[in-house]
């Protein structure tokens, strides 16, 4: 299968008559993804606005910056833990991946990549399925011959539409909600955050600002000029777990599906030219990251391992890997169509003949194709 050329990266397309893919060999990186739905196609996932600049010095994976990508360890990985250093997001979102199989059948196309990784050797397996008459990507990565704690996630990001608050975030629910507990943009290295550090919440509609006053979270765009970031704690004893974001003027719905037992909490990552550093320079906007992981916000391996805000509050924030037990983490990205009166996702439940049922709390509900038992 020979390598073909988007937006400035080598890599692999897959498709079907449902969606086109296109996975970077450079780190792995997942977009465009173009869904079908009914005579139209979305694209929802945000390519950086540098994808063609030269831009020497910086890690890979923020060179390609695109569409979702697997992290191992997830988070910044500044500081080493126990004689381990990790790149920004691990060498899963950095390193080449090489490609094993693509497979075509009557039932599903699967990408099957590959990597050997180096700065804590083992080996991770991607397969992304797609499965006909569904918009979705199934994703699956397993990861077999590691040792010691290792915080994971999956790192959705979405372009939305330049209009304030048109999307409608919502999620199966959480126990509790912080936002990031250390200086995320600092003004004198010209980053602004608008959110007050290390506050707690219990709904996305009233989060503390370093104003003193609350913000409405479940709206995005918003907050022009500012990042953000939070962590929502999941709810381990659902037998599914889900992230939704409805645009009802755009008419569709994107959401993720995950196995809450595996990725226990989920960072949004607010990205509205907050940024005015390289490569960013204020360029970064109307990004949304939901981004489900086993994690200590962006923080990384350091300090998702060791006792924390988190972990000490009872929400583990690594796994821990054994050569004898390969892990399997499964999530899916997920299309439907919605009408204009479907305000924001209230719940998505399992429904018959292999479908899933979206109800909205304006009370509308649209049925779907989709497999919620592959996150199992």
């Amino acid at each position: 299968m020979p390598l073909k050329k988007s937006n400035g990266q080598l890599g692999w397309a897959f498709s079907n008559a449902t969606v086109k893919a296109f996975l970077t060999r450079a780190g792995g990186q997942l977009a465009p993804v173009v869904y079908r739905l009914g005579r139209r196609s979305v694209q929802p996932f945000s390519i950086a606005p540098w994808k063609d600049d030269p831009l020497p010095g910086l890690p890979r994976m923020l060179n390609v910056c695109r569409g979702d990508f697997f992290c191992a360890p997830f988070g910044g990985n500044a500081a080493p833990y126990r004689g381990e250093r990790h790149p920004a997001h691990g060498d899963t979102a950095n390193l080449d991946w090489t490609l094993e199989s693509l497979q075509r059948s009557a039932d599903a196309v699967t990408l099957h990549t590959s990597m050997r990784t180096r700065s804590r050797p083992g080996r991770v397996d991607k397969r992304l399925t797609l499965r006909p008459g569904h918009a979705a990507v199934y994703c699956e990565h397993l990861l077999s011959g590691f040792s010691g704690p290792m915080p994971i996630g999956t790192h959705p990001m979405l372009k939305l539409p330049d209009v304030p608050g048109c999307g409608a975030i919502s999620t199966s629910g959480f126990k509790r909600g912080y936002v990031v507990p250390v200086a995320w943009e600092q003004p004198e290295a010209r980053g602004y955050s608008w959110l007050q550090p290390g506050a707690t919440f219990s709904s996305l509609k009233r989060v503390p600002a370093r104003d003193g006053g609350t913000v409405d979270l479940s709206r995005y765009p918003a907050r022009r000029g500012f990042e953000d970031l939070v962590e929502l704690v999941g709810d381990a004893s659902q037998p599914f777990a889900w992230n939704a974001v409805a645009l009802p003027a755009a008419g569709y719905v994107f959401f993720t599906v995950k196995n809450p037992r595996v990725l226990r909490e989920t960072v949004l990552w607010f990205s509205n030219g907050g940024r005015h550093y390289p490569p960013w320079n204020g360029r970064h906007c109307n990004v949304l990251g939901v981004e489900d992981v086993t994690s200590f916000f962006h923080l990384g391996l350091a300090e998702s391992a060791k006792p924390n805000l988190l972990s000490r509050a009872g929400a583990p924030t690594a796994v821990m890997l054994s050569p004898k037990k390969p892990l399997r983490v499964a999530h899916i990205l997920a299309l439907a169509a919605i009408p204009r009166d479907f305000d924001e996702v209230k719940s998505i439940t399992p429904h018959r003949g292999g479908t899933v049922r979206l109800v909205s709390r304006s009370g509308r509900a649209v049925i779907v194709p989709l497999d919620p038992d592959f996150v199992q």
